[in-house]
């Protein structure tokens, strides 16, 4: 794929490897065909303007409005206002983009009207949300698109019967899941190459699949079921997949690109660019489409300043939070939701138009989050008036916007959310100030949100002045664990939200002390964790069972960045990317904390393990897989063994190999020693200096004094 670039950035490129451009023949280097590795000619200069021209739409941006009131000339005005008050609301309608035919003999309108937008897809919007729209019992609008008549006033007089064509059977984009080994697979971005692998723990060692250089301009992203891989350009994004390789499937036009998301089921795309405005004092431009992925379709887009965008999550490019849109409702993509002052906007993606035409509106909220399995909100609300308006969290339950549950906060400093990823419980990590307003302390909130009436439990921790460094739940369980402590070496804790005795407390399972740890990194099965030491930890890893409630092992990866468990939670990958200049690249580890191998990489800047879509097993099926493990473990030890066996068989090949190069080598030098003999012997006046009677041995002694002690002897002066 083009990489993007500019002369300018060509320029300063060079300065930085020391190149010398003004030395180098432009004209002699032939570039492939086809190919200008996106590079700008001189004319092209229309890709370097801030805003490209807009391209000619047809009539595709206008529709026509039919079973509208017939109405004199003295109720122009009101109808007309009636109707641009509809579909303003849609979309942006044009100077003078309202237009009602007149009779000329009656002077009344024909009924109907033509309204044309600054976009085809605002009048597509429109059409689909006011098609059937009833104005009153007697006018029931019929909406068309005006490209629509063109195609509808080629229809033959005639019917013909349809051409059957045959059946094409597209292509397998899940064959991956088939690999008879069940392995797994990354991608990882160095240098300019971009490369696809298997993890093929047997042979300790990545196994090839894909490579391609300048596959993208600026970063690659699987989605979220791993069908795809996105790559990310100037123009635009793509998408990539295929049963064999990864072809290119779709391409999503959005110039100047600078963030993607995908939703959780996959169907959709969106994608973010800012622009800087030409007035320094105005902030940035922002634009967001969201694409169907199978189609390309624009589904919706948006359009504002940064500072429409910039309230909640986690501050990106420009000040604005990403992900802006936040998809909750499970894996069906039904809906989507931002955050406004003092609204949540939900949006269904049946009409991609606000849930019941109207924003959630909450006073003072300042972030939300969705549950991941179903289409419930959780909100906080901070304190207001000066302490005298608690703060809150509630839980809403959507389409309704039924208030489920909420808690009151009192002396809230902070406040985060965290959901369970079954959607089981969430926990609420509360900052509450002292007494005295000079110190903070931190307690949680625990919500059961499957039980009844969703009841809260309290949590706080043995020293309520411990610092909270890290939470996290244990995936498919119910697990947590806290890195906790103000030293330089916290604690770890375990708590569990389901005991023997009684199943609706929480209990602490156990406390580790003094470890060099500050984040947690549960493996996607449960049951085991990673208690990871970054930054100033350097990289110490202890792999911890939380079953047995005992450490399996420990390791390091030297100045790693970046820790991810591969879907399964059978391996570990550690990385080291560019934001250190040494050591750049990746280690892969087994669960159970045993290194496996390593792969250097400069200038190394992702890795990405594919992600898995959810099984398709039942859990009964799933727990009595677990049962008889044995049964089935059988037939994996003997595919294990072969491979040992191979790699054994590999091994002893590689040291024989060896063994006859250095055999060759020696018989090469030695017939070469011989051919010579005779121009020695003629360098030396005949003498044969060669043959070993030739020398005299002689042997000869050495004296040497290896130590030398001083005896010391005590008397006893009474004896003398």
């Amino acid at each position: 794929m083009a990489l993007a670039i500019s002369m300018e950035g060509i320029e300063a490129r060079a300065r930085e490897l020391g190149v010398d451009l003004s030395a180098v023949d432009l004209d002699s280097i032939a570039l492939p065909a086809g190919e200008d590795f996106g590079i700008l000619s001189d004319d092209e200069e229309v890709l370097r303007s801030e805003d490209p021209p807009e391209l000619e739409m047809g009539l595709s941006n206008i529709i026509v409005v039919d079973n509208l009131p017939v109405v004199p000339p003295e109720k122009f005005e009101k109808l007309e206002n009636v109707i641009r008050k509809i579909y303003s609301q849609i979309g942006v309608i044009k100077e003078n983009g309202l237009w009602m035919p007149v009779n000329p003999e009656t002077k009344k309108t024909y009924g109907y009207c033509f309204i044309e937008y600054n976009t085809p897809q605002e009048a597509e919007l429109a059409r689909e949300k006011t098609n059937g729209y009833k104005l009153d019992k007697s006018h029931i609008f019929a909406v068309n698109l005006l490209d629509d008549f063109e195609k509808y006033m080629k229809v033959p007089d005639t019917w013909t019967p349809a051409e059957i064509k045959p059946y094409t059977a597209g292509e397998n984009l899940l064959k991956w899941l088939t690999d008879e080994k069940a392995r797994d697979q990354f991608v990882i971005r160095a240098g300019t190459l971009t490369e696809v692998y298997w993890n093929d723990a047997r042979k300790l060692a990545p196994e090839l699949v894909f490579q391609k250089q300048y596959w993208t301009d600026s970063f690659i992203q699987w989605s979220s079921l791993g069908t795809y891989l996105a790559t990310v350009h100037r123009q635009g994004s793509q998408v990539w997949g295929g049963e064999n390789g990864f072809e290119r499937l779709m391409r999503f036009a959005h110039p100047m690109v600078k963030l993607i998301d995908f939703s959780p089921g996959e169907r959709y795309l969106v994608t973010y660019s800012s622009h800087e405005p030409s007035n320094p004092r105005d902030t940035h431009r922002v634009v967001l489409n969201i694409f169907d992925v199978r189609t390309g379709k624009v589904m919706r887009d948006f359009k504002g300043s940064a500072d429409d965008y910039t309230t909640g999550g986690n501050m990106g490019v420009s000040g604005v939070s990403w992900p802006i849109f936040r998809w909750g409702g499970g894996k069906d993509d039904k809906y989507f939701a931002r955050l406004g002052k003092n609204i949540i906007s939900v949006y269904e993606t049946n009409t991609f138009s606000l849930l019941d035409k109207k924003s959630l509106k909450v006073e003072n909220v300042v972030d939300f989050s969705w549950s991941p399995t179903d289409p419930i909100i959780s909100l906080f609300v901070p304190e207001m008036g000066g302490g005298n308006q608690p703060a809150r969290v509630s839980l809403v339950q959507i389409p309704g916007k039924e208030e489920l549950r909420q808690k009151n906060l009192f002396s809230v400093s902070d406040c985060k959310m965290y959901w369970q990823n079954s959607g089981e419980y969430l926990a609420v990590q509360v900052d509450r100030y002292t007494k005295t307003k000079k110190s903070t302390y931190t307690g949680f909130e625990l919500f059961r949100i499957k039980e009844r009436d969703i009841p809260i439990e309290v949590l706080e921790l043995e020293n309520k002045n411990d610092k909270i460094i890290a939470f996290a739940w244990e995936p498919k369980g119910h697990r947590f664990a806290i890195i906790h402590g103000d030293g330089p070496r916290p604690d770890v804790s375990f708590y569990t939200m389901r005991t023997a005795n009684n199943t609706n407390r929480v209990s602490k399972l156990t406390t580790l002390k003094a470890k060099q740890a500050n984040a947690l990194y549960w493996s996607p099965a449960g049951r085991f964790i990673v208690l990871a030491g970054l930054k100033g930890f350097n990289g110490q890893l202890e792999f911890y069972n939380v079953d047995e409630l005992e450490t399996m092992a420990t390791g390091e990866h030297f100045m790693a960045t970046d820790i991810m468990w591969d879907p399964t939670g059978r391996y570990l990958a550690t990385a080291v990317t560019s934001v250190h200049e040494m050591e750049n690249g990746f280690q892969i580890w087994s669960f159970n904390g045993k290194h496996l191998y390593k792969v250097s990489k400069d200038h190394f800047y992702q890795f990405i393990w594919r992600p898995r879509p959810p099984s398709l097993l039942t859990p009964e099926k799933e727990e009595e897989i677990s049962r008889n493990l044995k049964k089935y473990s059988k037939k994996y030890e003997q595919e294990d063994q072969d491979a040992f066996n191979q790699l054994s068989e590999q091994d002893r090949k590689r040291r024989t190999q060896l063994q006859e190069e250095w055999d060759s080598w020696v018989a090469k030098w030695k017939q070469m020693h011989e051919e010579e003999r005779a121009y020695r012997m003629e360098l030396r006046d005949g003498e044969a200096s060669d043959e070993e009677e030739e020398y005299e041995a002689k042997e000869v002694e050495v004296e040497e004094v290896v130590d030398v002690r001083q005896e010391v002897l005590a008397f006893d002066l009474d004896q003398e």
